[in-house]
């Protein structure tokens, strides 16, 4: 009887530990998703779906023009954006990934950008563009060396301006943002061969 009654015990101790993980498990995919979308703040183009093909315009192979972007739902206290586009497949200048651009300094009622941003150092709204891993300021489209490589689009916003001067480079400005962060988007295009 004392067999039963322990073994019994034990059971339930295993299932009621297997209970307890699997919540907890559940809890950190639930925050995981929460922070990486970041409630309702999205970011979107016209030119591609998430996860979907970079249409040749936007790349090196094409025109190399930057593709439309917009967001939304931004937290009611962000000061400003940062916007990166990044080759999550090839090593770039320091490690991590190949930047492709970076745009920070846009203001809060910013909502958008056209396609085709020129390569100056400041646009008319303000924003500024750093230094891509190409050491060119702006945007440069996808060029994979060889494969299909994704591309992510990251929109930062942030509880301040970062004032950094025009042809920052990545570390700088991930630098800047540090402790900045109120929110944060991603959209993930695809291309190469």
């Amino acid at each position: 009887m004392k067999k039963k009654l322990v073994l019994g015990l034990g059971i339930l101790l295993v299932l009621f530990v297997i209970f307890v993980s699997g919540c907890t498990t559940q809890s950190n995919q639930t925050t995981n998703q929460t922070s990486n979308q970041s409630g309702s703040f999205q970011i979107t183009s016209t030119a591609f779906v998430q996860g979907g093909q970079i249409p040749q315009k936007y790349t090196a192979d094409g025109e190399d023009i930057s593709p439309p972007l917009s967001w939304t739902s931004a937290p009611q206290n962000t000061v400003s954006f940062t916007i990166t586009c990044e080759d999550s497949d090839a090593s770039g200048s320091g490690g991590g990934a190949f930047f492709h651009w970076i745009l920070f300094d846009i203001p809060a009622n910013v909502t958008q950008l056209a396609e085709g941003i020129t390569n100056q150092e400041t646009l008319d709204n303000g924003a500024k563009q750093g230094t891509n891993d190409m050491s060119t300021i702006g945007y440069v489209g996808p060029s994979p060396p060889s494969g299909t490589h994704r591309y992510v689009f990251k929109i930062y916003a942030l509880d301040t301006m970062l004032n950094l001067e025009s042809g920052a480079t990545k570390q700088q400005v991930k630098d800047a943002m540090k402790g900045h962060v109120l929110a944060e988007a991603q959209i993930t295009g695809k291309y190469g061969t």
